[in-house]
């Protein structure tokens, strides 16, 4: 049995632990400015619509009905170069009909450009705003921090948002997950 005190450290430590999760979940939404809609999971996925590097217009409701994972990167951020080998594999493993990354270039088109030229990849790679609101913002990188990651479902709705590089264990779930479930 708890003694008094250790109830009370307990108490108190909840308390903590519910308001850092509320103030964690508001700091993200205040860094956007009002009247922007910030990409929230479990909700409906904002309207996308971006240019690639031949200037054709990609707009997220041409996916609908396949799982999209939207990948925020920069030809001078380390750890997304890291992570487009694995994004690339994983791309080419599930096919045209299966779920599909969009690369979402957060960097000049002259970089993206010569990057891809070295690099290529076999998944479509589209031009973010950077001008504030910027595009990853209003996809919920509130630190706007690169790589930045949102998973978002058939049903249009997103699942999962992540900070920092994806592996190929992570990308091999959130596609695997599609086929299992029938999404």
């Amino acid at each position: 049995m708890l003694s008094r005190d250790n109830l009370v450290i307990l108490g108190v430590a909840v308390l903590a632990a519910a308001l850092g999760g509320w103030l964690q979940h508001e700091s993200r939404l205040a860094h956007a400015p009002a009247g922007v809609a910030v990409a929230q999971v479990g909700q409906p996925a904002p309207a996308l619509e971006l240019p690639d590097l031949a200037g054709r217009t990609h707009r997220l409701a041409d996916y609908r009905g396949r799982r999209v994972l939207l990948n925020f990167w920069a030809s001078w951020c380390g750890p997304c170069l890291d992570e487009l080998p694995a994004l690339d594999k994983a791309q080419a493993k599930f096919g045209e009909n299966g779920p599909i990354v969009l690369g979402i270039a957060m960097d000049e088109p002259t970089r993206v450009r010569a990057f891809l030229a070295d690099h290529p990849v076999r998944y479509p790679v589209l031009l973010g705003r950077m001008e504030p609101p910027s595009t990853s913002l209003i996809w919920g990188d509130s630190g706007e921090v690169l790589p930045y990651s949102v998973l978002i479902g058939a049903d249009g709705r997103v699942i999962a948002t992540r900070r920092g590089p994806l592996d190929a264990a992570t990308l091999e779930s959130y596609f695997i997950h599609t086929s299992a479930h029938g999404e």
